[in-house]
C-alpha cells in the first residue's frame, strides 16, 4: 500500500502531540486528519473513508476503547493502533478486545510509530481480491476504479453512482466474505432504517446486473444476514 494513498484517522486530545504526529505523517506521505476527542473521530469515521486509525486511549467525551468499538461496528478490517501512557497488561488486553491491532506506549519515537504503521499495513494487505492501487480492485475480469466510479470489463466501461461505488467498494474489501446488512447500511447510509434498507436492495440489484458480464463473479444474498461478493466460483 502506497503511503500517499493511505488516509489516516488520528484521534489524540493532546493538541501539541496531535499536530506533531499529523505533521510527521503528512511528511511521510500519509493523508492525515486530526480529531481531539473520540466523539468527533467517531462521527467523521461514519461519514468518510479512512484506511488506518491511530487512537489515543485516554480522551474526553469518548475514550479510545469506545471509539474503537464504534469503528469496528462499521469496519471490521481497518487497522487500529492504540496510543497510551499506560503499560499495564490488563489495559493492553482491553485494547485488543476493543478491536485494536497493536499498542504503542508513550513516550515513543516517530521512527517506532512509522515502523508499527508499516508493519500493520503489511499484515493487513492480504485481503482477497487483488488491489492494484488504493481504490482500484480486480474482481474476476472486472477492474473497479472506486475513485473515478468506473467498472470496466473487456474495454466496456460502466459509470457508477456514488452509492453504487461505495457499496461495491465495501463488497470488494470483504470479497468472498458475508457483509452484514446492518453493517453496510450504517457504513454507507449512516443508519439501518427500513427505507434505507429498501434503497440498498435497489443498488444491490443494479450491481448484480452489472456483474453478470463475468460468470465467475456473483453477488449473492445470504438469507437473514446480508450479501456476499463471490469470485473464482467460491461460494
Amino acid at each position: 500500500m502506497e503511503n500517499e494513498k493511505t488516509k489516516v484517522l488520528l484521534a489524540e486530545d493532546d493538541k501539541n502531540l496531535g499536530n506533531i504526529l499529523r505533521t510527521y505523517l503528512e511528511a511521510k506521505g500519509y493523508t492525515t486528519r486530526l480529531f481531539i476527542n473520540g466523539q468527533e473521530a467517531s462521527e467523521a469515521f461514519s461519514k468518510e473513508p479512512f484506511d488506518f486509525c491511530i487512537v489515543d486511549v485516554m480522551m474526553p467525551i469518548k475514550d479510545g476503547f469506545t471509539l474503537a468499538k464504534d469503528i469496528r461496528k462499521l469496519d471490521t478490517q481497518i487497522p487500529i493502533l492504540f496510543l497510551t501512557a499506560k503499560s499495564l497488561e490488563e489495559d493492553k488486553l482491553k485494547g485488543f478486545q476493543s478491536g485494536g491491532d497493536d499498542y504503542l506506549t508513550k513516550p515513543f519515537s516517530m521512527e517506532e510509530l512509522l515502523a508499527r504503521i508499516e508493519a500493520i499495513l503489511r499484515r493487513s494487505s492480504h485481503t482477497p481480491g487483488a488491489i492494484q492501487a488504493k481504490g482500484v480492485f480486480e474482481i474476476g475480469g472486472f477492474v473497479f476504479d472506486y475513485n473515478h466510479q468506473h467498472l470496466n470489463i473487456h474495454g466496456n466501461e460502466q459509470k457508477l453512482t456514488s452509492k453504487e461505488a461505495e457499496l461495491l467498494k465495501l463488497l470488494c474489501e470483504h470479497v468472498n466474505q458475508v457483509v452484514d446488512r446492518s453493517f453496510a447500511l450504517n457504513r454507507i447510509w449512516q443508519n439501518d432504517s427500513y427505507f434505507n434498507a429498501r434503497s440498498m436492495d435497489v443498488y444491490v440489484a443494479k450491481l448484480r446486473k452489472y456483474l453478470k458480464e463475468d460468470p465467475t463473479v456473483e453477488l449473492i444474498n445470504v438469507h437473514g444476514i446480508g450479501f456476499k461478493l463471490v469470485t473464482n466460483s467460491e461460494s
